[in-house]
């Protein structure tokens, strides 16, 4: 049997639809003891760097997926970051 959201909905096709009808069944209850303890966090920000590197390296990145490849390569610096740290806890 398919389920109504299988397919998913869109931002315009949510905000369409009653809230009666929005399946919330998967989101747990919160209670009081939740929310004694929440924070409201602000996101952490990251510095705007230049950086200079090879072209085949951006091509490279941009073959995968030219949208969000700034963050692989951000996500590639930081795997090193962590590798080169545990080298040293060793």
């Amino acid at each position: 049997m398919k389920k109504r959201y299988d397919k998913g909905l869109s931002p315009e096709d949510l905000a369409a639809l009653p809230d009666s009808e929005i399946d919330t069944s998967d989101i747990p209850e919160t209670d009081a003891a939740f929310w004694a303890s929440a924070k409201v966090m602000a996101p952490r920000t990251k510095p705007n760097v230049s950086l200079r590197v090879d072209p085949d390296v951006v091509d490279f990145f941009k073959a995968e997926s030219p949208k969000g490849y700034t963050g692989r390569m951000a996500a590639v610096l930081s795997a090193y970051v962590q590798a080169q740290n545990s080298k040293g806890a060793e």
